[in-house]
């Protein structure tokens, strides 16, 4: 069986990825399409996960990289990378739904925090999770993230962020110490 990491190449995104994170990111979170991978929330949020301008956002901002993740020069996943007061936050993390289950997520989560380490110096990665998802903080937990217990609130009534479809959506903070 073939490696998760063979033959994929690390790059950041530039202004010409962003309708193509943006399919992606959609594709592994909302709708149908979603449904053939594990990370859907389509269960709990209709609507849009992200849109041309997030993506753009997050390209463009200062101590921010959106890590574009390659195989034979398709794109096959992607995540956000940044550099916030004394910690790196992880966030926009997606895997094409028809890859998910390969690997190909512990192999990215593990390059994404060397590349912290190594470019930043950043001893600790966040990341919020939205807390219903169990079976998604549970791998978080599987590779190390610990769960903090803080909450902040879902941005209900915003609908860049999805349209909820229960009234307990919230944002739990988990944490790992990087070494």
């Amino acid at each position: 069986m073939e490696s998760a990491a063979h033959g994929l190449t690390f790059r950041d995104a530039t202004d010409a990825d962003v309708d193509t994170l943006v399919a992606l990111i959609e594709s592994a979170y909302r709708g149908d399409s979603s449904r053939v991978g594990w990370t859907t929330e389509a269960d709990i949020l209709r609507g849009q996960r992200t849109d041309p301008q997030g993506v753009l956002t997050v390209i463009k901002a200062p101590d921010s990289r959106l890590l574009t993740v390659e195989r034979d020069d398709t794109v096959v996943a992607c995540c956000q990378l940044e550099r916030r007061d004394g910690h790196a936050y992880f966030g926009m993390f997606a895997v094409s739904p028809t890859l998910q289950g390969s690997g190909l997520g512990k192999v990215i989560i593990a390059e994404a925090e060397r590349q912290v380490h190594e470019h930043w110096g950043t001893t600790e990665m966040h990341m919020t999770v939205i807390s219903v998802r169990e079976d998604l903080i549970a791998w978080y937990e599987r590779r190390g993230y610990r769960r903090t217990g803080r909450m902040t609130p879902f941005p209900y009534g915003d609908e860049r962020y999805g349209i909820p479809q229960r009234d307990d959506l919230r944002f739990e903070l988990l944490v790992k110490e990087l070494v």
